[in-house]
This record gives structure tokens, sequence and C-alpha cells, in this order.
């Protein structure tokens, strides 16, 4: 708790420009899936009623050619890509049948062919990019300027992207770290719980390191970069946020594997479908068109759209509610869920110290109020959290607060200061009660901590005159969250920490926790993870610091609390709430069950389409721009099926009330 009220440096001028945030949201027309599927629609659009009424072949043939290329050049280079590789694309199989329907002259049908699957796969595109922007708007962690010394000690502003290795840093009362670094002079003390997990902030001073997206303090830092920025703990963050989208779910894997051999089984038969009646006397074109519109109707497009849409979609969502989840694999497995692990310490509890305890000592002739006044009197020029949790406790007291002279801060011991013409000290008892005439008060600390709490000692002219007990807060919503996930997995969570037995179960009866496994190592927690798991369960661990990690990774599921969560937790965890709500959790694991319901309904459509569009095209005569509308419409259902978890209807509410 070092004085650094000597170092405070100018704030920004309240006038002063700032730099416009980036833009979080892509632009619809940003994406070249929606641009070139737009412009096949407006090509298409201009050449139908030409072509209805009869107008210049040329003219309507000319505008249906720039729709095929504009649609359909796209997803046909990547399926030569693709066959290049040995394997066969549905996307090539789609622009082939228009291709196939137009030389037969069907051109209006391979254009309409064409037209649909680009804004099927403009759809597809729109909620990828509306998912990586839910999930990069939430990682404002990192300031995105930086302002840099240069050599002759003049200041500019530049991008945090554009710092190199060795450059200097002015870091300003209130702002964040700008790179990766060491401090080369100031001092202050940096709350860094966004990187190391740490509750309370370190003090810094030359030769310290220092993160991005840390907060500084009162005083003014200068800090040499000594990691690239793209290297830092929070780009590697974002990196890992932009990459959730590429990833696919179990359920999709196994289509894209049954993918291949169906669409090979599909070229032999669009193959036997046009060369066995072609055999028996049937027309040469007549016999293409049916081939072409089995094709069509058989192919595994909306199958394969079945899957990714809904889950996507819930990515996005949960990521607009501040839960990042890393993958649509994870997004999958949440739903699958049945046990749920909760750490304590910045979990359950919100990692913020508040007075639980004022306790007078004997013959100091003080109260309540007084003991706490006198404490926050001292603490008032401090700004460490514990000294604020003091004032904020004597503030809900409406207790008036004496000026103080002399103050002085020591790191790990506490502050002094005269109140009232009294030296008061305010700090740890393991520094402040080292003599033997102190032994009756040693019984009130022993007390304190053996129920969890921090032992703050007060005091005056050298005697002790009472002893706060300061302990984290509960999250409001930790009740309802518990009882939530009760409810959703059908057995009560368990709570797993590293506090001793008797806080832990304090805590738990609180929140109404029946199982409590305390005073566990990190070892500990896997243990009892993998044990749970050879009972058939699927744990859902939810924790936030380093020694919750081997946990998160070893238990089905992992989810890790953002705001204080330290970096290997969150590099661990398979999402990360990062606005920090515990009451979140139970929601994205109801929206992950809800994602695989319709997967499932999405199957189910899609196989109905294509069993009865075969069926039709088999035994009778299916058109081909039925056959065309049929196909590319269940695309389209299940498509937008799947975006229905957009919605703010769709997130899951857990109150107190549905919980």
């Amino acid at each position: 708790m070092s004085s650094v009220l000597d170092q405070r440096s100018a704030l920004p001028p309240t006038g002063a420009s700032r730099p416009a945030p980036p833009r979080r949201r892509t632009r619809l027309l940003a994406l070249p899936e929606a641009r070139w599927a737009l412009a096949a629609l407006v090509l298409f659009l201009l050449a139908l009623p030409v072509y209805l009424l009869d107008g210049p072949a040329w003219l309507w043939g000319t505008l249906f050619a720039a729709t095929y290329v504009t649609g359909g050049w796209e997803p046909g280079w990547e399926g030569l890509k693709a066959l290049k590789d040995k394997t066969l694309d549905v996307d090539l199989l789609m622009v082939v049948a228009a291709l196939g329907a137009a030389a037969i002259g069907q051109v209006f049908d391979g254009a309409l062919l064409i037209v649909i699957f680009a804004t099927s796969g403009a759809l597809e595109a729109v909620a990828t990019a509306r998912t990586a922007d839910s999930v990069r708007g939430l990682l404002d962690l990192a300031p995105t300027t930086a302002t840099r010394l240069l050599p002759d000690g003049t200041e500019e502003t530049v991008d945090t992207q554009h710092l190199a290795v060795g450059d200097t840093i002015l870091v300003r009362p209130g702002e964040r770290v700008g790179a990766d670094g060491q401090v080369l002079g100031g001092a202050s003390d940096v709350d860094q719980a966004t990187i190391t997990g740490e509750p309370l902030p370190v003090a810094k001073q030359a030769g310290d390191e220092v993160f991005a997206g840390t907060v500084n303090g009162t005083g003014a830092l200068r800090v040499r970069v000594e990691r690239d920025p793209a290297d830092s703990v929070i780009a590697r963050i974002v990196t890992m946020v932009e990459d959730a989208s590429e990833t696919k779910a179990p359920t999709q894997l196994f289509i894209e594997k049954i993918e291949q051999r169906y669409s090979i089984g599909m070229v032999l038969a669009t193959l036997a479908v046009f060369a066995v009646p072609l055999a028996l006397g049937d027309a040469l074109q007549s016999a293409l068109l049916r081939a072409m519109t089995f094709m069509i109707v058989a192919s595994p497009c909306a199958v394969v759209l079945s899957t990714m849409p809904p889950l996507l979609a819930a990515i996005a969502n949960a990521g607009r509610r501040g839960v990042l989840a890393k993958s649509a694999v994870v997004m999958e497995r949440l739903g699958e869920i049945d046990t749920v692990a909760l750490d304590k310490t910045g979990t359950i509890t919100e990692g913020t110290p508040r007075v639980t305890d004022i306790r007078p000592l004997p013959g100091s002739a003080l109260d309540e109020d007084e003991v706490l006044a006198l404490a926050a009197s001292a603490e008032h020029p401090s700004e460490h959290p514990l000294a604020r949790a003091v004032v904020a406790a004597a503030r809900e007291r409406v207790l008036a607060l004496s000026d103080v002279e002399g103050f002085t801060s020591t790191p790990g011991q506490g502050v002094t200061a005269t109140v009232a013409g009294h030296a008061v000290t305010v700090g740890a008892p393991a520094r402040l009660l080292d003599g033997a005439a102190h032994e009756p008060h040693r019984e009130v600390v022993a007390e304190l901590e053996e129920a969890g709490r921090t032992a703050v000692v007060v005091l005056r002219d050298g005697a002790p005159v009472g002893v706060l007990g300061v302990a984290d807060r509960l999250r409001p919503d930790a009740a309802a969250t518990v009882a939530a996930l009760a409810r959703l997995t059908g057995r009560t969570p368990i709570l797993l920490t590293g506090d001793n037995e008797r806080a832990a179960k304090h805590l738990a009866a609180e929140v109404g926790i029946t199982e409590v496994r305390a005073g566990l190592l990190p070892q500990d927690k896997v243990a009892a993870v993998r044990e749970w798991e050879a009972l058939g369960r699927r744990v859902l661990v939810v924790g936030d610091g380093v020694n919750d990690a081997p946990a998160l990774a070893a238990a089905h599921s992992g989810i890790a609390m953002g705001k204080a969560g330290s970096d290997l937790a969150l590099e661990t965890a398979d999402a990360v709430v990062v606005r920090d709500e515990l009451a979140t959790i139970p929601s994205v694991v109801q929206l992950s069950r809800t994602a695989r319901r319709l997967v499932i309904q999405n199957l189910a459509i899609a196989g109905a389409f294509i069993a009865v569009l075969v069926a039709w095209d088999l035994i009778g005569t299916l058109p081909l721009p039925l056959g065309v509308a049929g196909h590319e419409g269940s695309t389209v259902i299940v498509g937008l099926n799947g975006l229905r978890l957009l919605r703010e209807a769709a997130w899951p509410r857990i109150t107190k009330d549905t919980a």
C-alpha cells in the first residue's frame, strides 16, 4: 500500500480529442459473399421482366450470363480447388447443375439456382461475421492507442499495434497499459486482475514487469516495451477469439465425413438416372433434364447447413451477453453437461473486499462506529482496495471522517496517520502485534481468520483498539445461479476450493450448495473431476485462477470468469464470462441445449425435403424450377431456423423467480 500521492500526473485535458473507437460491426457489403450474392440477385431481377415479356434474347441472355458469373464463380472456383485435393465439393455440384440446366435451354432455372445458392452462402457468411463481431466487441481490454516518448522527450500518440520492442511509453493515472513491458521510472499500484487474477493491485516501480490491458493506479509510469503487441497476453486472447467460428462441431464433422461418400454416390446415381432412361429410348433433353433435377434435389446442402448456423448464432448471442464460447464444439458440448463444479474466490464471490466484522477491543472505550471512523479516517488518503473497503463501510454508516496529517504508507504493513491528535496505525496483525502485551487480542484475530476473514488491526497511540474483518463479497446472483444450474442438471453444483473447510461451508450454505470439497490443491481438483467423469458424468468446471486451470482442462467443459481470471485460466477454459456475470452460465447452458434441438430439427427438415423431392423426380416428373425452389428453399429454411438464435428473445434469462 505504498503512497503515491506525490507522484500524481496531470490527466489529459477534459476537452482533448480522443480517437474514435474501432468499428465492431462488420458492414454487410464488406463481405464478398454478400456483394456477389447481391450482384447476382440484381442482375437476375433485371433479366426476369425482359425474359417473361419475351424481350430481346441477347439482353436477357447477357443478364442471365452475368448472373451465372457473379453468383457462381466463387463457389465454382472453391469447388475446383477442392477437386484438385480429391474432394468433391457440394458447391461445385450446384454450379455444374446450373450449367447443365443452361445447356439444355433452361437458362432461367439455372440462374434461379445460382441466385438462391449464392444467397444461402451469403447468409452463412453473415452469421459467421456477426459471431466474430460479437466476440471481438467484448475484448476491449487492451487500449487502441498509447503515448510514446521520443528521444528528445516529446510525446506522440500512436496505435498500440505500431509499438515496437524498445519503445518507451508513458502510462498516466487511470490509463490502461498499452504493451507488455518493464517499468523504467515512476511508481504506482497497477490492477492486473485481468491478466494474473490477483484481486488486489500490485505496487510497481522501476524494474517491475507490467502487462498490456492492466489498469494503472494514481502514479505515472514510464514503461519500456519488452514484447511485440501482437504477442501480448491480450493479443493472444483476441487471436483465439477470432479463430472461434472456424472450428466445427462434432455433428458437423460427422456430416462432412458422410458428405464425401454421399456426393460420390449422388454423382453415380445422377449418371444412372441419365443413362438408364436414355438407353430405354427416352429423349436426350428429357433424360438430361431429369438427371439435372435429380442432382439438384439430392444434393446435401441443407443437411450440411443444418449444424453450423444454429451453433454460430448461439455463439453470437452468447457473445453479446458477455459469454465467449471459443468454438462451435464448445457451444455444442455445454449443453451436454450434467454436473457443475464451482470455484469459490472470484467465481461465487466478486473478488472485491468489504468489511464484515468490527470488533472493538476491551479497554479501548470505543464502540463499533468509533473504531471504524478512526480506521477510515487514517485509510482515506490510500488507494488500496482494503483501504477503500474500510472507507466504503464508514460511508455506508454515514460516519464523519476526521482530517489527517502525516499520512504514510508502508507496503505489506499498513498506513499511519495523525487523526485528531492521535497516532493511528491500520494494517496487518502479523506486523503490528509482535509484543507479548498484545497476546489477549490474538484470539479475536484468530477467530476472524478461522471464519475466512482478513483481519485488520487498528492501533491508537501504539495500543490496539479494534480489529476489522474484511472478506470477499458474495455475488448477488450466486444463489439464483446455483438454483438454476441445479434445475438444468438435476444435481446441485459442488464447491471446489483451496480455502479452509469452515469458511467454504459457511459460504456454500448461503448459496444453497450442499457438497463442499475444501483445502484442495490444483491436482486435487483434477482428481475430483476425473472421479466424477469415471462415473459417467459430464462435468462443467467454473473458475478464474491459475490453480483452476488444470481442472478446467480436465473437465468436459470449462468456463473462466473473465474479469479477474488469470491468463492461464482464460486460455485453458472453453468459454469465458467476459462481463463477470455469474448468472450467464446457466443461460448459456440452456442456449446450447436449444441450439442442439434446432440442429435436430434442421436435419429432420432437410432429410424430409430430399426424400420427397427425390421420390417425386424418380416416380413422376418434377419440374426443374420446382426442384430448385424446393431444394434451395429447404437450405434457406434450415439456415433461417438456426439464425433464430440471434434474436434477443432466444437468450434465456435466469432470475430468482425462474431459478
